[in-house]
């Protein structure tokens, strides 16, 4: 019984971790523009995440992931740390997201998490800076990319019309 235990501990110890890919192959060559992540403070406690997550199916490292790693501990206070990634200028597959975190997992589960996420296409142009940006709320949630200099939206809005709150278990 008490392997069995160590065992099903173990396994839920392993099931958190993620590998994390590079924004920009290891064999690529050629021009980069650059997507900056975004976030929205509601106070010390809350703020809503807009970022990019994965690039043609890699999964990066984000800003969420980045604040909740370097917050831990610090109980119900967060400090977001923001972060920005080179990719490829190139025809490729980005998937965005609009989060809400909380600096305490408590907060999460006794507060709403709303979250939109999707994949788009996506054709930066070499050397341009862009910004995932979005809008968490009740009736109306959305997340997309936007020139930064021009502030024009580059590509598809991923939206939930109605509540994107998540459950319980979603958090």
């Amino acid at each position: 019984m008490k392997g069995l235990l160590v065992t099903l501990a173990l396994a839920a110890v392993l099931s958190g971790c993620v590998s994390y890919s590079p924004s920009v192959p290891e064999d690529y060559v050629g021009a980069l523009a650059n997507v900056k992540d975004s976030v929205k403070v509601h106070s010390v406690q809350k703020a809503d995440f807009f970022y990019l997550s994965a690039v043609d199916g890699r999964i990066i490292r984000d800003s969420r992931d980045e604040t909740v790693s370097a917050n831990y501990g610090r109980g119900f206070n967060m400090t977001p740390v923001i972060l920005d990634h080179d990719i490829p200028a190139r025809e490729c597959r980005v998937t965005i997201v609009g989060r809400t975190e909380y600096a305490a997992p408590i907060l999460a589960f006794t507060n709403t998490v709303h979250e939109v996420k999707g994949d788009m296409p996506f054709r930066p142009d070499s050397d341009r800076v862009y910004v995932v940006k979005g809008n968490l709320g009740e009736d109306y949630s959305a997340v997309w990319i936007e020139g930064e200099e021009t502030g024009e939206i580059v590509g598809e809005k991923i939206e939930i019309h109605g509540s994107a709150a998540l459950g319980f278990f979603q958090k």
